[in-house]
């Protein structure tokens, strides 16, 4: 055997064999972990899932049921003091740097693990190896690394050691919490990346992804890629995988004025699109039509008030409410379209007896809203009569 192990490659060939087990590596943890098992979004074949938690074992050591538990975990109880990785709670550096000291800290809390970790394979291979044995997979992958590619294994399998704790546990968790873009407005400081997910599987799209955590695919804008999915995509198309939920996709049925229970249905099970269809439609033309003075002072001011508008109430810190209220109180007409956002909020937060009472309270926020005299506010409430459901898989 030489010095290079029984493949004996070159040194451009390790640098590709590194890149594409661990790309195997992010694929088996958005497809598997992330959105089959963590948020039940896709069937995959026995044969395909087994192929992943077997990989996962070789290349990261992680337990099912505890990365799951831990994923649920910051979900249920994001951006505060009992999510296991937030850099809102715990600053940007700890998670970037200690992102996977965190997950192990929080995969170590076995009531919690239980508790958000439910239904995870629980048979012989699992009880008797991954769980019982995780670190001695990651130590078997060191051996098959060095014998088949020599010294360049111990370099490749340091590579693949660092991948998930630097990307996942670091950039996604700690990046995707505090920096990029947001196509939608859920009650977290998620952001999405890059709108190219393909360096971690699809994951950088995770504003997308905490709007609609039950969605197999993660891209939501037609120029969005989400490599994950073209994945499933493909195991759907052979079999081997069955999607079971994906984004609502709304649209505006043309000549529909009267609100009736498809409506509701559609906007209530789209409400990040509508939130977002708001901003656009009415938060941005009254923003611009109130605060501008010149293209230059528009530009930067209606930028930040949009930001302002648009963020859930219980997000704003002390001088963030102070600023908003400054804005509101230059403007009749931004206030009463501020006011009709968070009345379309409520409807959607309370605890109605029947899906006819819901109904009722959309109907009188419509009359309502088309009584103002406010334009964009008015032509939103038309479309928002129209609103119904599309077919989505063939996106």
């Amino acid at each position: 055997m030489t010095p290079y192990g029984l493949l004996d490659v070159d040194i451009l060939s390790a640098v590709l064999i590194a890149l594409g087990m661990t790309h195997i590596t992010i694929v088996a943890v958005t497809v598997y972990l992330h959105r089959a098992q963590a948020h039940r979004a896709l069937d995959l074949h026995p044969a395909v899932s087994h192929f992943f938690r077997f990989w996962l074992w070789l290349t990261t050591g992680m337990v099912t049921k505890e990365w799951v538990g831990v994923h649920r975990r910051h979900h249920a109880k994001c951006e505060t003091a009992e999510d296991p990785h937030s850099p809102q709670v715990l600053g940007l550096r700890k998670v970037l740097t200690e992102g996977a000291e965190l997950y192990a800290q929080a995969a170590s809390d076995r009531t919690a693990v239980e508790r958000y970790g439910q239904g995870t394979p629980d048979d012989w291979l699992e009880r008797r190896l991954y769980s019982r044995f995780a670190w001695q997979g990651v130590a078997l992958m060191l051996i098959l690394d060095l014998v088949l590619f020599g010294v360049y294994g111990i370099v490749i399998w340091a590579v693949q050691m660092l991948w998930i704790p630097i990307f996942a546990a670091g950039v996604i968790n700690g990046v995707g919490h505090y920096f990029g873009y947001r196509n939608f407005e859920p009650p977290d400081a998620s952001t999405n990346i890059v709108p190219w997910g393909i360096l971690i599987g699809g994951e950088e799209l995770h504003n997308n992804h905490h709007a609609f955590p039950s969605s197999a695919r993660l891209s939501s804008k037609w120029w969005e890629f989400d490599i994950g999915w073209m994945y499933i995509r493909i195991l759907n198309a052979l079999r081997l995988a069955k999607v079971r939920r994906v984004a609502p996709n709304p649209q505006v049925v043309p000549g529909k004025s009267q609100l009736d229970l498809e409506t509701l249905r559609a906007v209530i099970t789209s409400r990040m699109h509508v939130f977002a269809r708001y901003g656009k439609e009415v938060m941005g033309p009254v923003s611009r039509e109130e605060l501008c003075r010149d293209a230059e002072h528009c530009k930067r001011l209606v930028r930040r008030a949009r930001r302002l508008l648009l963020t859930e109430g219980q997000r704003l810190d002390v001088a963030a409410r102070s600023s908003l209220e400054q804005i509101l109180a230059k403007s009749q007409t931004l206030a009463t379209v501020y006011q009709f956002r968070e009345r379309l909020q409520e409807i959607w937060d309370r605890k109605a007896p029947s899906q006819e009472a819901l109904l009722n309270a959309l109907q009188d926020w419509c009359q309502q809203a088309e009584a103002t005299g406010i334009h964009a506010l008015e032509r939103f409430s038309k479309n928002l009569r129209g609103f119904a459901l599309a077919p989505t898989l063939a996106r």
